[in-house]
């Protein structure tokens, strides 16, 4: 990593997110010359690009994720989709995947939604379906309700299916989160013992979290791209999951 190059790193990880045309433009060189740049950085998994900007990889804005790998993860979203049947209600956590899920599910008068994310809730408010937003500590970085209200009401509603996104897999660890209010959000769903599916982009796997989500018993399926590992297959089907690899206009 050269001098510009770090210097491009910082300024990332301290603004949240920076335009190529503003990284040239502080920098003194070309849009061209930061494309190479950021090019250099994302293989070396520093940072990740979007539509125009660089992000740092542990973002907590949901927007700023939706757009990175967004064909993918919209794939993601339709086939999650096809699994939820007329007059479902589900749960649907934070996440970029799971708000392209639920933006597609919105679009269907014959279903609730349950979340605990207001991003996905305002996501909602011109939508045909019912939506239920559970209270709690408003963690305003992930605009997500956490803390112990927001287990007591995941305790008092029903639902039939949970769309979880994670953080990190490996096969000694199992599923894994960064951030505790959130993990404990997700395992007092989990603790209900309804059909748990993973909603999650292939770039999670090999990567280790400090907080446990699980244990992987409690999930059925996962749904991902085809850039997962075949290793990494293999470990999901070891573990009794059901994988569903996605890409645009093909299931397998």
């Amino acid at each position: 990593m050269n001098s510009r190059q770090q210097i491009i790193l910082q300024t990332v990880i301290d603004k949240g997110q920076m335009s190529v045309a503003d990284l040239a433009h502080m920098t003194g060189v070309s849009e061209v010359t930061i494309r190479q740049d950021l090019n250099t950085l994302e293989k070396q998994s520093y940072l990740r690009r979007t539509h125009g900007f660089a992000v740092p990889l542990d973002s907590d804005d949901v927007e700023t994720r939706m757009m990175s790998n967004y064909t993918v993860k919209r794939a993601l979203a339709d086939f999650a989709s096809s699994l939820v049947s007329p007059g479902e209600t589900v749960f649907i956590e934070n996440g970029s995947s799971n708000a392209l899920l639920a933006r597609k599910l919105g679009e269907r008068r014959d279903i609730t939604i349950i979340t605990v994310s207001s991003y996905i809730a305002h996501l909602l408010k011109e939508s045909q379906c019912d939506v239920i937003l559970l209270g709690g500590i408003y963690q305003k970085k992930s605009e997500s309700m956490v803390g112990p209200l927001t287990r007591q009401y995941i305790q008092q509603v029903h639902f039939s299916k949970a769309f979880i996104g994670i953080d990190g897999w490996q096969q000694e660890t199992g599923f894994t989160g960064r951030d505790m209010m959130r993990t404990d959000v997700v395992n007092a769903v989990l603790e209900k013992g309804i059909e748990a599916i993973v909603l999650t982009d292939s770039s999670k796997f090999g990567v280790m979290h400090p907080y446990t989500l699980g244990p992987v018993e409690r999930f059925q399926r996962v749904i991902t791209d085809e850039k997962l590992s075949s290793e990494v297959h293999q470990q999901l089907r070891q573990a009794d999951l059901i994988v569903d690899i996605v890409k645009p206009g093909i299931t397998a």
